[in-house]
């Protein structure tokens, strides 16, 4: 059987006496933009933090590079995995540039200071996220959109193989939303990088992933490629909305479309009926009716 760096067996997730989530078994594949998708309250987040050791588990553990995560210490696993938490608080009086440094503090130690090699990280993590001309700003003076580039660039300056991000586009206009996501495809396309990230954006999550985990209800209840999870069966299930899947005209990734109100829906002609027949043909897990319900399923925990 094949080890991966990052795997959770049998995770039960909380908080105080609440349960959020149970039986969790997920593998990520190494080398893989792995995005984790589900309505809000399902427990993708939590998730995420458990993988990152943030939260500690129930029951079950979270492994990294075939040890439990627990077994590490705080500055070994952040010197292997680099996390951006959903929020995180801003030291009063940081600027930009020191921010990002923080960065690199699992790299040093009695025996290594700052260097050059630290230097370089720091400045190639603010160039990727365009955040170079905000070097001396205050942190605590940018908007929500500039300080989420600054987080990311201080996640990015660890260098870590496995880079975990939780819901990274959050605050940022569609234009930085697609290139963050441009820059995570680079990192594992280019730099080898393993990445795990929360979306809310299904057509992005499409796009953009290597491997998808659905969940709904606190459970794991479908992974895989987005051509084989993404279905409009799945869609309506799990999210409650009744949709088409069509191919992205620019990927041809699944593409989640919608379907309008009835009483707003103009009558469509009979050869806009057939090109819709043809690209539903042509592409699987397509609805072959625009009016025809979709039939309802039950969706079981993935094993």
């Amino acid at each position: 059987m094949t080890a991966h760096r990052l795997e959770a067996r049998d995770l039960t997730l909380g908080y105080d006496r609440r349960i959020v989530a149970e039986g969790l078994n997920v593998t990520i594949p190494d080398g893989s933009f792995t995005v984790i998708v589900g309505p809000n309250a399902c427990g993708k987040s939590t998730l995420l933090r458990a993988l990152a050791r943030v939260l500690r588990p129930r029951s079950g553990a979270v492994y990294l590079d075939g040890a439990q995560i627990t077994r590490y210490s705080t500055k070994e696993v952040a010197r292997r995995l680099g996390l951006l938490p959903q929020s995180a608080m801003v030291p009063d009086g940081i600027t930009v540039v020191d921010l990002v440094a923080r960065g690199r503090y699992p790299h040093q130690g009695l025996l290594r200071q700052w260097s050059v090699e630290d230097e370089t990280a720091v400045t190639e993590a603010m160039a990727a996220t365009g955040v170079t001309e905000l070097a001396d700003r205050y942190v605590d003076e940018l908007s929500g959109g500039q300080r989420q580039r600054v987080w990311l660039a201080m996640a990015l300056a660890q260098r870590t193989p496995l880079l975990l991000l939780d819901e990274p586009t959050t605050f940022l206009d569609i234009a930085h939303q697609i290139e963050i996501l441009d820059l995570c495809q680079d990192l594992r396309e280019q730099a080898g990088r393993t990445l795990v990230a929360v979306l809310h954006d299904l057509n992005q999550a499409c796009r953009y992933a290597t491997h998808l985990i659905v969940m709904h209800a606190g459970k794991v209840v479908a992974t895989g490629v987005p051509d084989q999870v993404i279905t409009a069966e799945l869609v309506a299930e799990v999210f409650g909305l009744r949709c088409r899947i069509i191919p992205d005209p620019e990927t041809g990734t699944p593409m989640v479309v919608p379907l309008a109100r009835r009483s707003t829906r103009p009558r469509l002609s009979s050869e806009a009926q057939n090109a819709a027949a043809a690209e539903d043909a042509a592409f699987p897990g397509a609805t072959p009716d625009l009016e025809a319900a979709l039939p309802v399923t039950t969706l079981t925990p993935a094993s």
